[in-house]
């Protein structure tokens, strides 16, 4: 039920593709049929890759590469200073609360 199965597929030639099962083996048209004239055992021809085409870096391109690499680069160092700088300004304000709470509760137990 879960298992994917390629349907047999007419190419607009006429030419009826096999199904091929999932150990990779070519199942035949059935026998009971005419013979279809197809090659079963032949394999099949090399396909030529696509060719793409290549990109042209001009001048131009390069440089607008490189603004954009540094303008990112800028920016994430940005933040994360920024947010190392918000860690050191909340270490030290818990300091400062800390030694004042330390010493009102000191003069506190001198008091009593």
């Amino acid at each position: 039920m879960l298992r994917p199965r390629v349907p047999v597929n007419e190419k607009p030639t006429g030419e009826i593709i096999p199904t091929i099962t999932t150990l990779g083996a070519v199942v035949p048209h059935d026998v009971g049929q005419a013979h279809c004239g197809c090659q079963h055992h032949a394999t099949a021809p090399a396909v030529p890759a696509a060719s793409r085409p290549t990109v042209q870096r001009t001048p131009g391109t390069v440089l607008a590469l490189v603004g954009g690499g540094t303008a990112v680069v800028l920016v994430v160092g940005a933040v994360l200073v920024s947010m190392l700088l918000a860690v050191a300004i909340t270490g030290a304000s818990v300091a400062v609360c800390a030694v004042v709470l330390r010493s009102l509760l000191a003069s506190d137990a001198k008091r009593r």
